[in-house]
């Protein structure tokens, strides 16, 4: 099933009324008894004239959507399906109304992206002048490290196994947070390309593959298989040792 459209009539209508400014009373009623002054204390106080209210608004909303995110995370969590997770759903979990969530996000595959990309750590900071081989390393110890966060890896291994069932939300999760980090790891193959670290011969998609494969193999696909702290240098040791260049004609 395509998870965009896993809502119910419910949802659909609630998230009509909202952008028609209406909420069907539902949402009002619930913004207005329990969560006015902490959702929408920003709009309500830009008519008011209070230039300083909705700066005081603004950490009320950003704890209101980790709410929604933690909220999503955790039904993740427990393993279910990502084409049972309704708009609905996810707000009784993180106890707001379901057009606090529309207000946020247009649909679920933006907020499973932003959900998704929560549970990645810091991109790893490359430092100047290192080797190809140092960088390597690093990139994989950062995979490695990611692998050893239980609730990064639970999460990830959840998604990936329903990705073919719901494209849209891997295609969001690719583009916004695995592309940018392969493009990473291609741009330290080719500069050792450039400095004779790496032959020129060689096609650096592939390379990246053989490097990151074994990595995403033991963290993700086998949850089971250790993780030892020498593992990325043994990983592109025992890789560059057959692809760096020649010095010297075979014998």
């Amino acid at each position: 099933m395509d998870v965009s459209l896993a809502d119910d009539g419910t949802d659909n209508g609630t998230h009509n009324g909202t952008h028609n400014g209406t909420d069907n009373g539902t949402d009002n009623g619930t913004h207005n008894g329990t969560h006015n002054g902490t959702d929408d204390s920003a709009a309500s106080g830009a008519g008011s004239g209070a230039v300083e209210q909705p700066v005081r608004g603004r950490p009320r909303s950003e704890a209101v959507e980790r709410a929604i995110i933690e909220g999503t995370l955790k039904l993740l969590e427990e393993g279910v399906p990502l084409a049972e997770i309704s708009i609905e759903r996810i707000a009784r979990t993180a106890g707001v109304g379901k057009a606090t969530i529309y207000r946020r996000w247009s649909g679920k595959e933006e907020l499973f992206v932003d959900v998704l990309r929560a549970t990645e750590p810091e991109d790893p900071q490359l430092l100047p002048g290192t080797s190809m081989r140092d960088d390597l390393i690093m990139l994989l110890e950062w995979l490695r490290q990611r692998g050893l966060a239980s609730r990064s890896s639970a999460i990830l291994r959840n998604v990936h196994a329903q990705m073919k069932s719901s494209p849209k939300i891997w295609a969001a999760y690719h583009s916004a947070v695995i592309a940018p980090r392969r493009r990473m790891s291609i741009d330290v193959l080719c500069r050792g390309q450039e400095n004779g670290e790496l032959r020129a011969d060689l096609d650096v998609e592939l390379v990246n593959d053989l490097i990151v494969g074994p990595m995403i193999v033991r963290s993700v696909l086998r949850p089971d298989a250790e993780l030892p702290e020498d593992l990325p240098e043994r990983i592109v040791d025992t890789l560059l040792a057959g692809l760096r260049p020649v010095s010297s004609p075979a014998a």
